[in-house]
């Protein structure tokens, strides 16, 4: 059922509302991968060993993969806290994003007795044109 224009201003105050609770936050990806420690002596060095976990984050710097690590577990649980509050934040954005769509769907156009004037659709046909061959070049 259509939600009313009243209705969707509700949901978005309250979902701008849940962005004032959002504490610290980091893009990336939290991991434990398996490493091996070198000692010859070690469990991780047998033929069968699984090896040490070594906990990463994972996050992107000007386009390239950067894997950082963490000295002590309560460092990890930090960056793991900050992480989910990335993607809580992610999320809050998108319910956003899509309640504002609605709501520029629903709003009343203020009515415009004048209409477009001949000089105005001049005007606007560069842009339009320039906008188009922006999209075009980049879907290729």
């Amino acid at each position: 059922m259509p939600q009313s224009l009243a209705e969707l201003e509700a949901t978005r105050t309250r979902i701008l509302q849940q962005f004032l609770t959002i504490g610290d936050f980091r893009p990336g990806t939290v991991s434990a991968t398996p490493r091996r420690c070198g000692k010859a002596a070690c469990r991780c060095a047998q033929p069968d060993g699984v090896g040490h976990p070594q906990f990463r984050l994972l996050h992107k710097v000007k386009g390239k993969t950067v894997a950082e690590s963490f000295a002590t577990p309560a460092a990890f649980q930090q960056a793991t806290e900050q992480v989910t509050e990335f993607h809580r934040f992610q999320d809050l954005v998108t319910e956003l994003t899509a309640v504002n769509e609605q709501i520029c769907r629903l709003r009343p156009v203020k009515s415009d007795a004048t209409g477009w004037t001949e000089m105005e659709k001049k005007r606007l046909l560069p842009f339009i044109r320039k906008s188009h061959a922006k999209s075009r070049r980049s879907s290729r």
